[in-house]
């Protein structure tokens, strides 16, 4: 059923025919730009460096076992500077940690979607920034926070949607903790959920210092192919939060068969580092199946350049299935739309293979 459903969805190739390990980073490059120029929009560049401030912080926080502060970073943008706060969290040890750069819903999410000491006892840190922090997520003409500071309408303007907003001020974070003597460099990741799943892959798809990504129930937008995708479609969000992405977008609405690229194409950018999703029976807006097809194309451009990609079963998976033997993984739990503890445990245990 699997094997016939993935033909029947006409998807793009991943890997071109007669395409090799060579000219896969200019290939790379050109597959981004297709994604910027149609979906996600072009981002401006990185600020030539970015300053913290600590606000407040308690050594011996989460029962004495990880330092937490308030840090507030500041850079230069096209319009002045600009504050973004971060909530970090590094467990005490002494060894160099790996560490989550979760995008959240929240300032400090000591509960609901981030289990903080059960993260910090797999000796993993967090640098945590609130989505609304950067720009608010609504409608509001690209006016709020980061959104404001550049300039969309001249020749040369930024054509950035508010998802390669939050994915920019992710990097923002990566650049902050480059100077943190504790964090192990070749390992850190970035954690989204939702919308913010969406959002960490397209982060990571783009910024190469970050060695793999978690995308939870991401779905239309993030990992799930378009062509065939149960419950969001492109004509939903272009409909419900087009300023999500860029105008060229919206054209996509119920023509999807139109489009020149797909999701697959996408997560397979991240070759050969490491991707994880976690997908819920029941979340059929964000489509469990039309996810795990995404890794499963994805794994070509593994295969292209020698790494493990996607050790999984060519059939769609059942509750309970997790599959994180490659640098692909994928798990399917029961229940909603949500980002577990168990999902948490199984991104740590699929990135303790770094």
């Amino acid at each position: 059923m699997f094997i016939d459903d993935l033909k029947a969805r006409s998807l793009p190739a991943v890997v071109p025919e007669g395409m090799t390990a060579d000219n896969w980073p200019v290939y790379r490059g050109q597959v981004l730009d297709l994604f910027r120029r149609e979906v996600y929009g072009y981002s401006p560049p990185g600020p030539a460096s970015v300053h913290s401030e600590t606000k407040a912080s308690d050594p011996r926080g989460w029962a004495g076992k990880a330092a937490h502060r308030e840090v507030v970073l500041s850079f230069a943008a096209q319009g002045g500077i600009f504050h973004m706060p971060v909530h970090l969290v590094l467990p005490a040890c002494e060894k160099k940690i790996p560490l989550f750069v979760y995008i959240s819903f929240t300032p400090y999410p000591c509960g609901q979607y981030s289990p903080i000491e059960e993260i910090v006892d797999q000796g993993y840190g967090l640098a945590i920034i609130d989505y609304n922090d950067v720009t608010e997520d609504k409608n509001d003409g690209f006016t709020s926070g980061i959104a404001a500071m550049y300039d969309r309408g001249a020749p040369d303007g930024y054509t950035w949607g508010k998802i390669s907003m939050w994915a920019w001020a992710a990097s923002r974070v990566m650049d902050f903790v480059q100077s943190l003597d504790q964090v192990d460099q070749n390992r850190i990741f970035c954690a989204g959920h939702s919308r913010l799943g969406k959002t960490a892959l397209w982060c990571v798809a783009q910024d190469e210092r970050f060695a793999g990504a978690a995308v939870n129930n991401s779905g239309a937008g993030g990992l799930a192919v378009f062509r065939g995708k149960q419950g969001e479609r492109a004509a939903d969000l272009v409909d419900r939060f087009p300023y999500w992405f860029c105008a060229n977008f919206q054209q996509y609405a119920n023509r999807e068969h139109e489009m020149t690229f797909e999701q697959s194409m996408l997560a397979a950018t991240v070759a050969p580092r490491l991707l994880a999703a976690c997908s819920a029976e029941e979340d059929i807006w964000a489509d469990p199946q039309s996810e795990y097809m995404a890794l499963f194309e994805a794994s070509k451009a593994y295969d292209l350049l020698g790494a493990p990609g996607f050790i999984a079963p060519g059939e769609y998976p059942s509750v309970g299935d997790e599959f994180l033997e490659g640098n692909l993984a994928y798990r399917l739990r029961s229940g909603t739309h949500f980002l577990s503890r168990h999902d948490w445990m199984a991104y740590i245990r699929h990135f303790n293979k770094k």
